[in-house]
């Protein structure tokens, strides 16, 4: 079995290069939802203690990106978790999902919280089979039809 080894580089969330990335999710959003992600978001939440936002790079390739925001002081959300369409399909994202929780038990969360939507079956498969179970709705899409939300005890 190989054993894939990521490299996290902590970014600001308004640097170009995650920008790069979030477009690229903005994108995928347009594709499933007919419509960005519309919720706001302010780039000083994804900076230590507060959260963390990152890129993630595999043998030289930006892979992804995963960024992660105080809730509460128990709480963080991860936000912006992308794995991009070439590394899609390899088991990427639960290996990106573990490295988010780490640096959420690093930073003294307890509690991961995740927001996603009927459009997205695999992200909702991967927290279904990570661990995380379906709580009622929060943040902007709250009260969506589609709106679904997760959370797991670290």
């Amino acid at each position: 079995m190989t054993v894939v080894t990521f490299t996290l580089e902590r970014v600001r969330y308004d640097s170009p290069a995650a920008h790069q990335l979030i477009e690229e999710l903005q994108e995928e959003y347009i594709v499933r939802y007919g419509g960005r992600d519309e919720t706001p978001v302010d780039p000083d939440d994804f900076v230590p203690p507060q959260g963390s936002f990152f890129l993630v790079h595999r043998d030289g390739d930006v892979v992804g990106c995963a960024g992660m925001r105080r809730r509460s002081a128990e709480d963080v959300e991860v936000k912006r978790m992308f794995v991009r369409r070439p590394f899609r399909g390899r088991g990427y994202s639960r290996d990106l999902l573990a490295l988010v929780e780490d640096e959420a038990r690093t930073l003294g969360f307890s509690r991961v919280l995740m927001e996603s939507g009927l459009a997205q079956p695999e992200a909702m498969h991967l927290y279904e089979t990570s661990g995380y179970e379906r709580i009622p709705g929060f943040g902007h899409y709250r009260n969506e039809p589609q709106n679904r939300c997760y959370a797991k005890a670290l």
